[in-house]
Formats: structure tokens, C-alpha cells, sequence
């Protein structure tokens, strides 16, 4: 792959990018066309942060990385640590630039989210429970901004708080992953053990699986997105289970659950 597609994680990019739409789509339903020009601004900007989240990420682990994750592009040689810093400052810049000709809740969401994964990566991430939060709380943001951007965010409430607590249970299980790698991190199972911060994780993502029902009972989503949305629970459940045997296929499992979640949102959005 291409270093700079690499170190912009291009498929965390996509699926970002797919959350806001997403969130447009369950905001303004049949009239999402008309509002293609905001929406577009906001891919951008969405797009662009995530771009510049994820360099900013590898430049400040590059030491970690090469014992955890030496395939990508800075611990490979393939992309320095200055070129990273540079591409994450531009990257940010053009966000937050983009997003001033979106509504003023948009711009501020996009600006909040900058500020917080700036200080998520100087500092937040060195903690525990803390880092795992804001990550979670980034993600469920997305869905806000697509509400925000069409002028109705109040309709995105419910897919935000379920994507935050998905995205919980993955990050910390992530940390379980790599306790042996974050020599310079206080990750919560490296304070709390691995099967305390396991149960969590675990407790994270059953609270997803018995809110999910939510957007069918409110109204906003008919049948087929509690059918689809069924199968992303089975493997939620799967995922509480059997990271704590194996948290490499604990996560995996977790990031495939909330893609196919996403599908039955954009189900639900459409039918």
C-alpha cells in the first residue's frame, strides 16, 4: 500500500466518512440530497481529520511501533517522522478550515474534535480509562456532525451512544492487545489486569447489544435494520466473549460488528 494511503489508516478513513453519511442520511432521510454541498464539505473534513489523527498517532508512537506494529510506515523507513508531523498539521489545518462554511454546530463539533484528539495524543492516550473515553466519545461525534451539518442532530443521539460504547469495548480490548508493547503507557489493563479491564470491555459492548433495539422502538428505523442489526449483536456478544481467550480476534471481531451495525444503520436510514 502506499505509505501515506498506510498512515492514514485509509480504511478508518472510509468508514468515518461512511458514520457522517450515515448520520446525514438518519438526520434528513429523503431530503439528503438537498443539503449535497455541506455534505460534501463535511466528508472533507472528516476525511482530513482522520488523515491527520492517524499520522499524528504514528509520529508520537513511532518507538512503540516498532515492536508492536513494525509494518507501518514509520518504523518501516517508508515515511519519516518529520514528513508525518507535517502531513498531520495540514491535514488538521484543511478540517478545521473546510468546516467554517458548515453551520456554526458543525464547525464547532469539527473544532471540539480537534482539540480533543490533540490532546488525547499529547496526553490523555498515556493514561487509563481516560484515553479509551475520548476516542469513544470522537467516534460518536461523527454522527453528531451529520446531524449537525443538515440541521438536525437531535435525530443522531441514539446512533452516537451506541457507537461510543462499541468503540469503548474495542479500544480497551485493543489495550489488552498491546500490553506487552506500551512500555510508555498506563493503559487500564496494564493498572487493573487484563481480565478487569476485559470485563468492562465486555460490559461496553452488551450495553450496545441491549440499546440497539432503541432506533425501532423510537420509530426512527423499521424492520429490516432490527434484522440486520441482530447480526452485528451475535458478534458483539462473540466479542465479549472470546477476547478474553484472544483479544487480537476479540478486536477484529468487535471492528467487523461495527461495520456491519453501520450497514444496518444505513439500512434503516433508507427503507
Amino acid at each position: 500500500m502506499n505509505p501515506v494511503l498506510q498512515l492514514f489508516r485509509i480504511g478508518n478513513a472510509v468508514m468515518g466518512t461512511m458514520g457522517l453519511l450515515i448520520g446525514v442520511l438518519i438526520a434528513a432521510g429523503t431530503e439528503t440530497l438537498d443539503h449535497w454541498q455541506p455534505v460534501l464539505l463535511a466528508a472533507v473534513a472528516v476525511f482530513a481529520f482522520i488523515g491527520a489523527g492517524n499520522s499524528l498517532n504514528d509520529y508520537i508512537d513511532r518507538d512503540v511501533d516498532k515492536r508492536a506494529h513494525p509494518e507501518r510506515p514509520l518504523p518501516s523507513g517508508r515515511i519519516t517522522p518529520r514528513q508525518a508531523l507535517g502531513l498531520s498539521a495540514v491535514c488538521f489545518g484543511l478540517s478545521f478550515l473546510v468546516s467554517l462554511a458548515l453551520p456554526l454546530e458543525a464547525t464547532a463539533i469539527v473544532a471540539l474534535a480537534i482539540v480533543l484528539m490533540l490532546s488525547y495524543e499529547a496526553k490523555l492516550k498515556k493514561g487509563a480509562l481516560i484515553g479509551n473515553v475520548e476516542i469513544a466519545v470522537l467516534t460518536g461525534m461523527l454522527f453528531l456532525l451529520g446531524g449537525a451539518v443538515v440541521g438536525m442532530m437531535e435525530r443522531t443521539y441514539a446512533i452516537a451512544l451506541l457507537a461510543f460504547l462499541a468503540i469503548l469495548g474495542r479500544e480497551i480490548v485493543k489495550d489488552i492487545e498491546d500490553m506487552e508493547a506500551d512500555f510508555d503507557r498506563q493503559t487500564l489493563p496494564k493498572r487493573i489486569g487484563a481480565r478487569n479491564a476485559g470485563v468492562i470491555a465486555s460490559f461496553a459492548f452488551l450495553a450496545a447489544v441491549a440499546l440497539s433495539p432503541l432506533p425501532y422502538i423510537e420509530g426512527t428505523f423499521g424492520i429490516w435494520y432490527l434484522v440486520i442489526v441482530a447480526f452485528a449483536d451475535a458478534m458483539f456478544i462473540y466479542c465479549s466473549i472470546i477476547h478474553f481467550q484472544n483479544p487480537t480476534k476479540g478486536q477484529k471481531v468487535a471492528k467487523y460488528a461495527m461495520l456491519l451495525a453501520l450497514v444496518a444503520f444505513l439500512v434503516g436510514g433508507m427503507l
